[in-house]
């Protein structure tokens, strides 16, 4: 891993911010867009003195140098899934709760990154992370200590040979294979115009209802007996979960026409269980499983991200 430390002397900006900075590149990003991951790493060098800049060559050395920032403050340079990694592993140190992060997006999938708030262009997330405000978000966490940001989806199987882990969510380590990195553009495509942190349950083969139990904090909303269509996990205020299930009628009444109309079923809560024959789940598009059960519990304001300011009135 190459590191690089730059300092910028008070002429050349007499208003940057005194906290220092770790800024990790990820090797997708300087790969795909190396002008957007210089003119970033310029932007920053010039706003904080004492920056000081990794060159991680996989995911292990990502890891080391989150692991070994001290006080530095970290900032990601990468896209959707370095975003993921980077939240993943605050959390399983318990880090997150003292740490603000910062994102300069940058790479192929940049669909979770604008859904965040996030501004895409170099320079101008470039001077978020130098000016901006962190904003404290709810965070998804699986019973396998998995994290989602985004969306989580259950499909019956894997879609474009986009890569599976064993049951873990969200996890963020995945290789970067060309057919994974088309797959998550994709999805993230897809996804990215609903609101972060949605959970979207689409568990039958070939569509085909699926029979899932979904509790909500203990409580049964929708057992076995009733087909499943969808189930959707959004995060509602003050840490709850908004969740909303589409059921199918077992049968359809005498006579009627066409295929049977969806009933939706809501509820609210802060942990929410689905549970059933062996599903696979896609979090932040990253498909994971089989599992016969899953909880998903909010946390709020778990992690904190810096964001532009906006300006009032």
């Amino acid at each position: 891993m190459a590191e690089v430390a730059t300092s910028a002397s008070s002429s050349a900006n007499s208003s940057a911010r005194s906290d220092q900075l770790l800024v990790v590149v990820d090797p997708v990003a300087r790969r795909t867009d190396g002008e957007s991951v210089r003119i970033a790493k310029d932007v920053l060098s010039a706003g904080a003195a004492g920056t000081k800049v990794c060159l991680p060559d996989g995911p292990e050395e990502f890891a080391r140098a989150l692991g070994r920032r001290g006080s530095r403050r970290p900032v990601v340079v990468g896209d959707d899934r370095a975003l993921l990694r980077a939240v993943g592993l605050l959390h399983r140190r318990r880090e997150l709760a003292g740490c603000a992060l910062s994102v300069v997006p940058v790479g192929p999938a940049l669909g979770l990154a604008r859904s965040l708030g996030l501004p895409t262009g170099a320079v101008a997330a470039a001077r978020a992370v130098l000016d901006g405000a962190e904003r404290r978000m709810d965070l998804l966490v699986d019973d396998s200590d998995g994290v989602v940001l985004g969306a989580v989806g259950i499909p019956s199987a894997p879609s474009g040979g986009a890569r599976e882990h064993g049951g873990d969510a969200a996890r963020g380590e995945s290789g970067a294979g060309l057919p994974w990195l088309r797959t998550c553009q994709a999805l993230v495509r897809t996804l990215a115009a609903s609101r972060a942190g949605r959970v979207t349950v689409s568990p039958g083969a070939g569509g085909v209802p699926a029979r899932l139990r979904v509790e909500i904090d203990g409580a049964t909303l929708v057992d076995l007996d009733q087909p499943v269509e969808t189930v959707s996990l959004i995060p509602g205020p003050a840490g709850m979960a908004v969740v909303e299930v589409r059921t199918v009628p077992v049968t359809a009444e005498p006579g009627a026409k066409g295929a049977p109309v969806p009933v939706a079923l809501t509820g609210s809560g802060r942990a929410v269980t689905v549970s059933g024959a062996d599903f696979r789940y896609r979090a932040d598009a990253v498909v994971s499983g089989p599992v016969r059960t899953r909880t998903w519990t909010v946390r709020e304001g778990a992690w904190g991200l810096m964001l532009p300011v906006v300006p009032v009135g």
